[in-house]
């Protein structure tokens, strides 16, 4: 992992078009190639990136004069990210060896156990594979088999967004490369979900479902009952 803290503007071109003035900020370079920018202030999402597939070079000018400039390249597409570094405070690369992976706590983990034990809110006669079941990008949420004998890939998030669909995409691309499981198809499921997360899910083939938290564990509700 490297980090630098710079005096830098940015211009990301391709696809899309944004651009940083100057001020101080955090570059977060991941072993991956991946780039991304920080401020002090504001959402703790960066302001603008670079993820993998992509190459980063580090261009420094002959002259020593003119700014320092990291460009960073994205493999599928022309996207550039280009970082000119006006003045350095802080380089450094850390080492942060294998990462053991995220343990899901609180109401996340608790829906996915609650899905796992009510699998049939997936559909009738659905069945359970596994929880966390493992692929070469990390533990799909759950693994079941529809009341069709198939396959289902299911990624469980509080509050569905972008990000969310883009994981369950990854996964559902490397499971069916596997002969004795495919077809797999995808399905979203969170508390929420939001309009651009539910089209792009739509748009890649997936089932989104609601969750109901308090429902699914049995919560009483105030609500006014007619026995």
């Amino acid at each position: 992992m490297r980090i630098i803290v710079a005096d830098c503007s940015a211009e990301y071109s391709g696809r899309l078009q944004a651009s940083l003035p100057l001020a101080k900020r955090v570059l977060l370079i991941k072993a991956d190639n991946s780039l991304l920018i920080f401020s002090e202030l504001g959402s703790y999402k960066p302001l603008n990136w670079m993820v993998s597939p992509c190459t980063i070079s580090d261009i420094t000018p002959e002259d020593g004069e003119n700014e320092k400039v990291i460009r960073v390249s994205a493999t599928k597409s022309t996207d550039i990210l280009e970082v000119s570094l006006r003045h350095i405070y802080s380089d450094e690369t850390y080492d942060l060896g294998e990462d053991p992976g995220l343990h899901k706590e609180g109401v996340e983990d608790h829906l996915q156990r609650y899905l796992a034990e009510q699998i049939e809110r997936i559909g009738k006669g659905a069945t359970l594979v596994r929880r966390e079941y493992p692929t070469p990008v990390g533990p799909v949420d759950i693994m079941a088999i529809d009341g069709e004998g198939q396959h289902v890939a299911i990624e469980i998030k509080r509050h569905g967004g972008i990000d969310g669909v883009e994981q369950l995409t990854r996964y559902v691309k490397l499971l069916n490369k596997d002969p004795l499981l495919a077809p797999v198809r995808g399905m979203f499921a969170a508390q929420t979900i939001t309009p651009q997360a539910r089209t792009l899910a739509t748009e890649r083939g997936f089932s989104c479902l609601l969750l109901d938290y308090d429902e699914m564990r049995g919560a009483e509700t105030d609500d006014l009952r007619l026995f």
